[in-house]
């Protein structure tokens, strides 16, 4: 007996309208997210129904390619915390310091959030265009791991919250999939967890206080350079800033209001006190390709190892066959042109 030839196992996965992933692997995965969405309401909107779709379509597809190319996906997810009785909100503050300390990061400030979950905690994170009012998407399975999806239509600063309040999620309610909407009340005690995790998670309040007392140091009142300032130095939105500093009694309740009626803080003036810092979006950049970074490079090793057709990966990442064909002749070009530029002249 000898063992069947690559082209041969394609030619029978062809014939029995399968790919040679599912031929090859001793046990499929089967990645079944999108129920757990729906079982979140029963009138579901249809933009609602249509990102949990998305979702666990990203899922598959990238699970699919690393089961067939061996690749192992790495996970490092803290213990569950349960919420208990009592103060939510404390509990929650406690929590994020809690992991923050287990991640190593002390009371420093997080400037990608996104990259911190993937690299040191193997949480799948994806950014695609979703409805407006549709912030992120969180699912847990305890086979493919921790699942979170942004919208890219947001501002960055807006999707850096998102993933913090999708953390808290993960550390205390794991198993329950969630859909966060934008100005969600906070009807439940899983919500006003997760809200104040992400607030204590990116603005500890030990640090908001002593760089405060740096900042404005001398000041009788709070002024919008202050509040730029620490916006920027803890990577989070103006307004967050300000919410956090009334939230920790550091200004009075109202003050995001009141600037908001006298002229709010504009980019423009953020600029002046700042200068220019912008700074390239990867998640935004990497949502207007026809699939993440990671997975066209994983269906372009598949196909150059011949073991998935154009076809097999159309189906898979549900593109027509064009665009499959620019997406591996465009990889195929930077891996040539990176190289030609890395090869060592002798």
């Amino acid at each position: 007996m000898r063992r069947a030839k690559i082209g041969e196992l394609q030619r029978l996965a062809g014939f029995l309208d399968t790919n040679t992933n599912a031929l090859l692997r001793k046990e499929a995965v089967h990645v079944e997210l999108t129920p757990r969405f729906r079982k979140l309401s029963e009138n579901e909107e249809p933009s609602v129904a249509k990102a949990a779709d998305l979702l666990a379509q990203l899922v598959r597809a990238e699970v699919e390619l690393e089961a067939l190319l061996g690749v192992e996906y790495a996970r490092n997810l803290p213990p569950e915390r349960r919420i208990l009785v009592g103060d939510v909100r404390q509990q929650a503050e406690q929590h994020a310091l809690e992991l923050r300390h287990w991640l190593g990061l002390g009371l420093a400030p997080i400037a990608d959030i996104v990259t911190l979950l993937e690299l040191q905690m193997g949480v799948r994170v994806y950014a695609r265009r979703l409805a407006a009012k549709i912030s992120g998407l969180f699912a847990y399975d305890e086979k493919i791991g921790a699942c979170i999806l942004l919208n890219a239509n947001h501002p960055i600063d807006r999707r850096t919250q998102t993933a913090a309040h999708e953390l808290g999620h993960l550390v205390a309610t794991r198993g329950d999939a969630e859909i966060y909407e934008i100005d969600e009340l906070e009807g439940s005690r899983e919500e006003k967890y997760a809200n104040a995790f992400a607030r204590s998670f990116l603005t500890p309040a030990q640090a908001v206080r002593q760089k405060f007392a740096e900042v404005t140091a001398g000041a009788t009142n709070l002024t919008r350079r202050h509040v730029i300032v620490l916006a920027y130095y803890f990577h989070v939105s103006r307004e967050a800033l300000v919410r956090r500093l009334e939230e920790l009694q550091l200004t009075k309740r109202g003050t995001w209001d009141w600037f908001v009626q006298n002229g709010n803080i504009t980019d423009e003036q953020a600029q002046q006190v700042l200068g220019d810092v912008s700074t390239s979006d990867r998640l935004k950049d990497d949502a207007a390709r026809p699939v993440s970074l990671k997975t066209g490079l994983m269906a372009y090793e598949a196909a150059k190892r011949g073991l998935l057709s154009e076809g097999q990966i159309a189906r898979l990442l549900h593109l027509d066959r064009i665009q499959v064909r620019v997406l591996l002749s465009d990889i195929d070009a930077e891996e040539s042109g990176a190289n030609a530029a890395t090869s060592i002249l002798g």
